[in-house]
């Protein structure tokens, strides 16, 4: 407020209304002595306030006219109140207070803010007037002494700042600490110093560590089902976060996909090092040794409980593990949390935590932590493990479904590569005999993987060879093999919604190639699968031109086109897979060079070279190769002998057949079954087809008699009675033969008997 020269009031601020009751309309022309002295009568507690102002600071004011004065209570005396307040803040508050001046020297400390061992072991006494950074332990002074400078410089406060100070007799212990920083200014703005004020947030810092590295632990660990790279993924991501060194032991039998034994865990159980990270490692990853008994490695495989261990130079157990030993002391390790990896009371394995040099040593809560994180790799081993064990078991499938030891064959030389994918597949491959000295070359591949693929290779496979058995034409067993496949796929529909295979859904490809040595041509047609590659006998290279059909179990009706192409002898037929195509069989494969300078080498050697090509590069899918090299049949092993359509035909076949007979030097008793075949055959085919006939011996693993006539109407077997004389042909044919059947193309069909052969021992039997 404001005074003229005869204590009159002029001015009445809002705080002297406050303290003495009178609004300024009643003050404003009082003499200020009667004021205060009224409101100290009517009311005590007003005196009381009154008296609680003490000092107050009177300045003459120049005014336009007149001089006044100034009546406000001092700092000192307005804090009366507040003094109070504040002296009880700081000695009771449970936060760090410390006010510094504008060297940053401590000038007033609470107690909670006194460090529990001061530097150079001073007492508490002499702490103030001493920088605060040389009063604390800091991680790194430099950087708080250079945040308090830029609030004593930029008036802006550091509020929340978080730094570590080192503690205990090593300096390994850090405790975290938020600390906020904020100017102090007098009453004219002047700059007084700083005020600190800090707490400690050890527990919350260390609680929300944890629980980030927990949450990488889940995010990471787990990503591949493959019991080593689990145990990669988990080194990789608790080093550093949570210690300097892992190690992961797991049970050996658990990396091969098996089921783990029984706690507590044998002596003579062997564990593979499955990963490590850190500088020094007792033994190399891969190494499968036995735990050494009296560890804490062996006794956590006994009773599944983590153990924190402080390693010293008196520990007991070093001496029982001696590289162990040497490796711990080398590498400066001093605090040791060793954990299994059990699921269901099952070990897997056990992790070896370490913390070295000056890294903190482990406490009790980084048990549970440890627990934790084993617990969660632990899951993920399993998985792995019991994916390991349904690829192995799919491969193993696949392989058993696969030719064991292909059938040797006359006029084809075959050879394979096959490179199984990471997760397995359904691809295969056949080459079946087929009669008149003909091969059928098959290369299939089922999408998918695991069992379901390899189940499905498994039917199809054993359907195509009972469809090589009927002798049906290509473009005809491509059909019935999408009939099954649409079958199966219909099946895989109906299984429960829950049942993975249920989404699915069946897509499988096939390429089928018929090689006729004796025509030398090829009937082609695919399925889904890309164009095979023929390699010439002059050295050049060819994309055969075989249309594309739809992939099997398409749920369109287009057609499977067959081509039937020149093929001399001694070309090479490449029929693969959808993802060999794109490296080896397309004319811009990267690979292509080398299938077409493989004339000169043998297929199996074409072979190899083409996988040591491929094994350099990575492949994520399942690779399947099929190289045919073809051969014609020699033209003194073949008779073909046109009939007529009499009855002089059955002579006329008769004879042919003894006289090339004898030439091939065929014993006696084939011989005279050859000519009964024969005769049988041209009689049914005057009987019941049409001409043209067309006679055909060949000679070459087995003896093949075949008859084309112009009917396409099929034979059939005919158990005649006694009385009859007629309707046993085909009786009498399936008796004698080891194989016969019909083979129907354009233009007729053609009826034919096999039997094995035997040289004769002498001259051969005329008659």
């Amino acid at each position: 407020m404001r005074i003229d020269e005869s204590g009159r009031v002029v001015e009445w601020c809002r705080s002297a209304q406050e303290l003495f009751g009178w609004s300024a309309d009643d003050a404003v022309g009082q003499p200020v002595a009667a004021l205060v002295s009224e409101a100290a009568t009517d009311e005590p507690w007003r005196r009381d306030r009154i008296e609680d102002v003490g000092p107050v600071l009177v300045k003459p004011v120049l005014t336009d006219t007149s001089v006044v004065w100034e009546v406000r209570a001092t700092a000192a005396a307005a804090s009366g109140h507040d003094l109070t307040i504040l002296q009880t803040m700081f000695t009771r508050a449970p936060l760090s207070l410390l006010v510094l001046d504008d060297q940053l020297r401590i000038t007033h400390i609470n107690p909670v803010a006194r460090p529990p061992v001061t530097t150079g072991h001073a007492p508490v006494g002499e702490l103030l007037g001493r920088v605060f950074t040389e009063v604390y332990p800091l991680e790194n002074p430099a950087e708080e002494e250079a945040a308090a400078r830029r609030v004593l410089d930029t008036g802006r406060p550091e509020l929340n700042r978080l730094f570590r100070a080192v503690q205990g007799p090593a300096r390994r212990r850090r405790n975290v600490y938020s600390v906020s920083y904020v100017r102090l200014e007098g009453p004219r703005g002047e700059i007084l110093g700083v005020l600190a004020s800090g707490a400690d947030v050890t527990d919350r810092e260390r609680a929300l560590w944890r629980l980030s590295v927990l949450e990488e632990v889940r995010k990471r660990v787990g990503e591949r089902l493959d019991v080593i790279a689990v145990c990669e993924e988990l080194v990789d991501t608790v080093v550093p976060a949570f210690c300097g060194i892992a190690a992961v032991e797991v049970i050996e039998d658990v990396v091969r996909g098996e089921a783990p034994p029984l706690v507590p865990i044998k002596r003579d159980v062997p564990v593979r090092r499955a990963a490590f990270r850190g500088p020094l490692s007792a033994y190399p990853a891969g190494d499968v040794r036995l735990l050494p008994s009296g560890t804490p490695f062996s006794r956590v495989l006994t009773d599944l409980r983590p153990r924190l261990l402080s390693v010293d130079e008196d520990s007991l157990w070093l001496a029982a593990d001696p590289a162990c030993r040497d490796a711990i002391r080398r590498s400066g390790a001093h605090s040791l949390i060793v954990a299994p990896l059990a699921l269901r009371g099952e070990a897997l394995g056990v992790v070896s935590f370490y913390r070295h040099e000056d890294e903190e040593p482990f406490g009790d809560e980084d048990i549970a932590m440890a627990a934790d994180v084993c617990a969660h790799a632990a899951l993920c081993i399993d998985n792995a493990r019991r994916y390991a064990r349904e690829r192995t078991i799919a491969a193993i499938v696949q392989r058993r479904l696969l030719p064991q030891r292909p059938q040797a064959l006359a006029t084809v030389d075959i050879s394979h590569l096959h490179l199984p994918g990471p997760e397995g597949g359904g691809a295969w491959f056949d080459a079946i005999p087929l009669a008149g000295g003909r091969t059928a070359l098959i290369v299939g591949e089922v999408a998918g993987r695991g069992m379901a693929a390899a189940t499905t290779m498994g039917q199809l496979r054993t359907v195509i060879h009972s469809l090589a058995a009927l002798d049906l034409a290509p473009d005809e067993m491509m059909a019935r093999l999408d009939d099954t496949a649409i079958r199966l796929a219909t099946e895989r529909a109906a299984l429960p919604p829950g049942d993975p295979l249920h989404r699915e859904r069946l897509t499988a490809g096939c390429l089928i190639a018929v090689y006729d040595p004796v025509e030398l041509t090829c009937t082609i047609v695919r399925a889904g699968l890309p164009e095979p590659v023929a390699l010439l006998p002059d050295g050049t290279s060819t994309t055969l031109p075989v249309p594309a059909g739809p992939p099997l179990a398409d749920t369109g009706n287009a057609p499977f086109p067959a081509t039937t192409v020149d093929l001399p002898a001694g070309s090479t037929l490449a029929i693969g897979t959808a993802a060999l195509a794109e490296k080896v069989l397309m004319p811009s494969a990267p690979l292509r060079p080398l299938l077409d300078e493989g004339r000169e080498r043998t297929v199996s050697d074409l072979c190899d070279h083409i996988a040591y090509a491929l094994t350099n590069s990575r492949h994520t899918a399942e690779t399947l190769m099929l190289l045919a090299r073809v051969q014609a049949i020699p033209t003194d092993n073949v008779l073909t002998c046109p009939l007529p359509a009499g009855p002089e035909a059955a002579p006329l076949a008769r004879a042919a057949v003894r006289d090339r007979l004898a030439t091939w030097n065929i014993d006696e008793e084939t011989a005279f079954t050859t000519e009964l075949i024969a005769s049988e055959l041209v009689g049914n085919a005057i009987r019941y087809g049409s001409p043209p006939l067309q006679l055909r011996l060949i000679h070459d693993q087995v003896l093949t008699c075949e008859v084309r006539d112009a009917v396409p109407s099929a034979p059939h077997v005919r158990h005649a009675r006694t009385v009859d004389e007629r309707g046993r042909g085909l009786f009498i044919i399936a008796s004698l033969a080891d194989h016969w059947g019909t083979r129907y193309h354009e233009g007729g069909k053609t009826v034919w008997a096999q039997q094995s052969t035997n040289r004769a021992a002498a001259s051969p039997r005329t008659r």
